[in-house]
């Protein structure tokens, strides 16, 4: 469904949630997102009383997306199909390029958000290490049960962070498959002392 005609608190959520990603929060200003989702002030602020509550469903809103995407793409890269053991980790790799080579591509939400708001608003901390949670339990099921499950996936979790981080930083796609190679490596050597 085109943006145009979604009820109007989803047409700003999906507003912000473009215009916050690719532009940053601070850098989005509350007139702009009313201009681009075409909502009056008032209904803005009916739906969100402040810039801070949209921030925090644009956050709720990112989670639930990039997790249906990211263990999508889990599946896509063969996560069923793969035997059960450590070396299903290195699909992150190919989760990653995949996620690298989307045109929009502009690193991880909420990584970004926490760095730019700090402890401005910690409601945003406090979603970020809840997403970053869920991930890693997403992670943890690549990994066959047992004492290391737990210590590897947030191992693996950390890894994959730092890629998304070294992706959004590279100034060409060649920089972001260095990313991805990097990550390889560090999950071939994780598998390899499991």
């Amino acid at each position: 469904m085109p943006v145009a005609d979604l009820p109007a608190r989803d047409r700003i959520l999906a507003t912000a949630h473009d215009l916050f990603y690719r532009d940053g929060i601070r850098a989005t200003g509350v007139d702009r997102l009313i201009a681009e989702s075409g909502v009056a002030k008032l209904t803005f602020y009916r739906h969100f009383p402040s810039k801070d509550a949209l921030v925090r469903a644009f956050l709720d809103h990112r989670h639930d997306r990039w997790m249906a995407w990211f263990i999508d793409a889990l599946g896509r890269h063969g996560a069923a199909d793969a035997a059960h053991g450590g070396a299903r980790l290195l699909l992150l790799v190919d989760v990653l390029e995949e996620w690298c080579a989307q045109p929009d591509f502009r690193g991880c939400a909420f990584i970004n958000t926490v760095v730019e708001l700090g402890p401005a608003l910690p409601e945003a901390a406090a979603v970020a290490q809840a997403h970053k949670a869920e991930m890693t339990q997403v992670i943890a099921q690549l990994l066959p049960d047992g004492p290391l499950q737990g210590p590897l996936a947030d191992a693996a979790a950390l890894a994959f962070d730092g890629a998304i981080v070294r992706a959004q930083m590279a100034a060409d796609p060649a920089g972001r498959r260095a990313a991805a190679v990097t990550l390889r490596g560090v999950l071939s050597a994780l598998v390899a002392r499991r």
